[in-house]
């Protein structure tokens, strides 16, 4: 289902904030998206995703800064080496022009630091990779409680639904009750436009007007129809992974439909109110 969170958290000397997309999918399909220089937590953060969500397309944006100012360094070596090669271009090339400071600080790897990157000390490595876990865990609960919300309203509106069925079930099983008579009446009357004004044998009218409300029976779709609401009632009732199981229930209970309305023709009052 779908959902959205966001944690932030203070820890180790970080200051760590992951925020969660969800969508629905059949499967899991995660996106992990850190900061530079992060990957060798990917897998231990993917393997806590996988812990706690089990299905849908899921994007988690990591950012992570140190909590306090850190000191600006100036790699110097790397900041000649840009200003030797950009004097060295402009002698071989008719462009004029100067490299300013600012454009050189702007340069990668100019300005060096602690701010955003990963420490090197394994130590502070592994308090920066707890930070990461705290925050990731904060995020997925607050994602968990937004789709659980989502969802104890999706199973109200089908509660509602469902007993709108079965009360239509029923009232269809009433009037499938008197449909013999029908079959009966219609059957006359297109054996008198047949024969023309000639006597008809009513022994063999009633067994023919039987024969078709046999053919034409729905009883037995009507008790398959209640058991699948029966079953989709108790899956709705129960807990897990539900969306294959009343997949395929919706799918039997439309099969169900389908039958009864080939197996009715839409005539008489009683057929009409059926099909309608």
């Amino acid at each position: 289902m779908t959902g959205y969170a966001q944690a932030r958290h203070e820890k180790h000397g970080w200051a760590v904030r992951v925020t969660v997309k969800s969508v629905n999918h059949r499967f899991l399909d995660l996106k992990l998206r850190l900061p530079e220089g992060f990957d060798l937590y990917d897998l231990r953060l993917r393997q806590i995703v996988r812990e706690c969500i089990h299905r849908g397309h899921l994007e988690i944006y990591v950012n992570a800064e140190p909590a306090t100012a850190a000191p600006v360094q100036v790699n110097k070596d790397l900041a000649q080496a840009y200003l030797r090669a950009a004097e060295s271009l402009m002698r071989g090339t008719p462009a004029a022009g100067k490299l300013d400071v600012v454009s050189l600080l702007r340069l990668p790897g100019v300005i060096a630091g602690l701010n955003g990157a990963v420490p090197e000390k394994a130590g502070d490595q592994e308090k920066l990779g707890k930070a990461l876990e705290t925050c990731l865990r904060e995020a997925l609960a607050k994602l968990d409680e937004m789709r659980r919300a989502e969802g104890k309203h999706l199973v109200a509106e089908l509660r509602q639904r469902l007993a709108r069925i079965g009360g239509q079930v029923e009232q269809v099983r009433g009037l499938a009750a008197s449909l013999r008579p029908a079959f009966a009446r219609r059957l006359a009357s297109r054996l008198k436009e047949l024969l023309g004004g000639t006597a008809i044998d009513q022994g063999r009218l009633a067994q023919e007007a039987a024969l078709l409300a046999e053919r034409s029976d729905i009883s037995e779709e009507l008790d398959r129809l209640r058991s699948h609401l029966q079953q989709f009632t108790k899956l709705l009732d129960g807990a897990g992974e539900l969306g294959k199981k009343l997949d395929f229930l919706l799918q039997e209970m439309h099969r169900e439909a389908n039958t009864m309305l080939s197996k009715t023709p839409g005539v008489e009052s009683e057929a009409l109110a059926i099909t309608g």
